[in-house]
This record gives C-alpha cells, structure tokens and sequence, in this order.
C-alpha cells in the first residue's frame, strides 16, 4: 500500500517565498547599516582619540576596603586604540559584506562597547581612573531605572500602559522625604511605597472602571505630583527645613560576597533598596513565567477576550498588576532621597521615569531585560560623572546628554525591536 502526499497549494510556496525573500533583504540592509556604524566607530577613534593620546592608562580595580587588593590595570593608551581601530575596522568591514545576519544586534552593541573603551583609555591617558567605583555608581544609579522598568513591565503586561512611572518616583521621593524625616527612614521607605500605590490606583480606577485614554492619564498624574511636590515644598519644606532632613540608608556588606574582587563591591556593598532591587526583579520574574497569577496576568494582556472567556476576572487582573506597579514606583522613588542625598528638590528624578519606559522597552517587557538596560542606563550617567573629574576636553554639558541619546537610541528601535503585548493600551468592555 503505496503512501500519497498532497502537494501544498503554489500559493503557499509563493507567500514562504516571498517572506523569505523580504526577511533576508532586511537583514542584509540591517548588516549594512550596521557595517557602515561600526566603520564610522572605528574612523572616530583613529582621528579624534588616537592623535591625541600618549603615555598609559590606569584603571584602579580596588577600593582601600577591599580584602582582596588586585593591582591596577595599566594599558598601553596608542597600543590600545590601535588594536580597537582594527578590531571595529575588520568587524565592520565583514559586516557590511556578508553581514552576521541574526547576531547584527550583539555585533553593533559590541562595537559601542569597544569605542566606549576607547573612550575611557583616551581620556584616562596619563591618569588614574577607579574602574571600581565607577561600577559600584553604575549599580547604585540603575537602581531606579530598573525599578522603573519593572513597574511599567508590570502594569503593561496586563494591558495598561503606565506613562505616570515619573509621578510615581516623585511622589515617593517627596513621601519618603518628609515621613522619614519625622518617623525614620524605614517607615519613609514604606510612605514612598504606599504613596506609588495610591497613584497606580487613579491610574487603575480611570483606566479600567471610566476607560479613560491611559497615556493621559499618565500624563496628569505625572503634572499633577510635580506641580503638587513644588507647592509642597515651597510653602512646607521651606518654612520647616527639618522635615527635608531624612536618615539616608547606609550601606550594607554582605559577609564573604562582598570580599569578591570587582563583584563584590559592585553588587553586594549597597543600600537596602538596591538589595530589595534584586528581589524585586527575580520575584516579579518567577511570579510572571512560573506562576497561575502571572499566567493570568500575561493572558489578559494578550487577549482579555478570551481570558475573560476562561472566568478570568480582566479588571481584578488589571487592578492588582498597575497597583503592585505602582508600590514599585513608589519604592523606587525613595532611591533619589532615602538612599542618596536624605532631601527632596524640586523635579529631582529628572526623567528617570521615562528612561525606565525607555529600558522596559528595550528588555522587551522582561524584568530581567529591563535590568539589564539599566545597567547600560546606569553605565552611561555613572561615565558621564567621571569624566567630568578627569578635565578631559569635551563640554560637561555634551556628556550629561549621553543617557538621553542612548534613550533615544533604544526608543527608535536602532538597536532592535520587541512586540509588546497585544492588549496593551486598549480598555475592555465586558460583552
């Protein structure tokens, strides 16, 4: 008995075909432009960091603290720049004419990665540079865009966009401040946390119940704190300067990771709320991927259609993710006043919301992912501190713009692009 296949239809071989056809000719136009970036990359260094530099670098790898002192990085400055000029040369070259295809996105963050250090070793020529405590300031200020980012993850992987994130860090900071000036710096934390909650909860109560426009709403909520913080502040804080005179929490060692060189001091010689920022993220990442919640959550985000359909309630969901969100924000508010300079100004998270919007984008709604666009955020402000020590000849104002152009970057989809959910944004009316 002889098998008989079917042959598919010409029209299925046409659209494959087509498809194809139309994915490689985007990644060889992708590979392109990514070989042209890596060969200007590489042109930038040899005229601009190469004829100017001379002597060797230092980078110091240790703090005076450390139990383990390792010696400090010195590089050859000319040696260096060279070798990374051939390697983003070859690099970009190869890209441009067979192109790594899948891997274009990791090759072009590699090449930035390699002109950054370029960066460094030009402008630490003849000095010293502590590599250590750049780190160390690179995990302390990611601390609120990751936070930030984890909030948005949550709120919008269940459909509702959150654009009020910058409200929310401001109201905790404003909180936090003022409660932890008058009680103490842990009942402050919780303040800063509650007081997130309560502006997630407008946000859930004029989203889901009134089907309001959700960036609007986010838009109101982030003038109506910074407009309420400032009038706060000038007629309270002003009058009572010791209410804006909060403990700042001190930095914990952890025993035997914090001796880890390099790591150690990075990741576990931090404050209270950078350590509740590593709970937070691996939480709320098991809790999404490995839980019934965040099945139900991640479903009504999709389609709450048919969530609803399965006896999915899609605004209990919706209600218990944007305001679990909003405690996050709040929390992460209490960073910019419990955790660095125990005071409150005016507008003192500086956009740090929407840069966390611009990180949880580029993580892909993943916690794990926004944290790791943090850090790159972080990276940038911490450098950027730096190299105003070092009286390298580029105008402070250029380098304080660096983190808005990396945000930029990641927001026009230069470095890629992820799906958000389906339902994102859009109200539901139960039929």
């Amino acid at each position: 008995m002889s098998a008989t296949f079917e042959k598919p239809p010409v029209e299925s071989y046409e659209r494959g075909e087509k498809r194809t056809k139309g994915l490689n000719r985007s990644q060889i136009r992708r590979a392109r432009i990514s070989g042209i970036v890596m060969l200007l990359l590489a042109a930038a260094v040899a005229v601009l960091f190469v004829p100017n530099a001379e002597g060797v670098a230092t980078f110091g790898i240790s703090t005076v603290d450390d139990a383990i002192q390792l010696d400090a990085l010195v590089v050859p400055v000319q040696a260096t720049l060279w070798a990374i000029v051939l390697i983003l040369g070859f690099m970009g070259a190869s890209q441009f004419v067979k192109g790594f295809q899948r891997r274009a996105t990791l090759i072009l963050g590699i090449s930035f990665g390699l002109f950054t250090i370029a960066m460094m070793v030009w402008a630490t020529a003849g000095a010293e540079f502590s590599l250590i405590s750049m780190l160390v300031a690179t995990v302390s200020r990611c601390t609120p865009i990751a936070l930030g980012a984890l909030s948005g993850v949550l709120c919008e992987r269940s459909g509702v966009v959150n654009i009020g994130i910058e409200g929310m860090l401001l109201g905790g900071a404003f909180s936090g401040v003022v409660i932890g000036s008058l009680v103490g710096g842990w009942v402050g934390l919780l303040a800063a946390t509650l007081t997130g909650g309560i502006l997630a909860l407008l946000l859930a109560v004029l989203s889901v119940n009134f089907r309001v426009d959700q960036i609007i709403i986010g838009v109101v909520i982030n003038i109506l704190v910074l407009g309420l913080t400032s009038f706060l502040t000038a007629q309270v804080l002003v009058k009572n300067p010791e209410w804006n005179d909060a403990p700042i929490f001190p930095s914990i060692q952890i025993p035997l990771l914090s001796d880890i060189p390099v790591i150690g001091p990075m990741f576990f010689n931090q404050t209270i709320i950078v350590y509740g920022m590593y709970v937070l993220v691996a939480s709320v990442t098991y809790l999404l991927f490995r839980t019934r919640w965040g099945l139900r959550t991640r479903s009504v985000g999709e389609n709450p259609r048919a969530a609803d359909s399965l006896g999915v309630s899609v605004a209990k969901v919706r209600y218990w993710a944007v305001v679990s969100g909003g405690l996050v924000g709040g929390f992460a508010g209490a960073w910019f006043t419990l955790g660095t300079v125990g005071r409150f100004d005016e507008g003192m998270t500086a956009g740090t919301g929407f840069i966390g919007l611009a990180a949880m984008i580029f993580g892909a709604w993943n916690p794990v992912g926004a944290l790791g666009a943090a850090l790159i955020f972080g990276f940038a402000e911490s450098l950027e501190q730096k190299f105003a020590l070092l009286d390298i000849p580029i105008p402070t104002e250029f380098l304080a713009m660096a983190p808005y152009l990396v945000t930029i970057v990641v927001v026009a989809g230069l470095v890629g692009r992820a799906r958000p959910p389906a339902a994102d944004g859009q109200p539901y009316t139960k039929e």
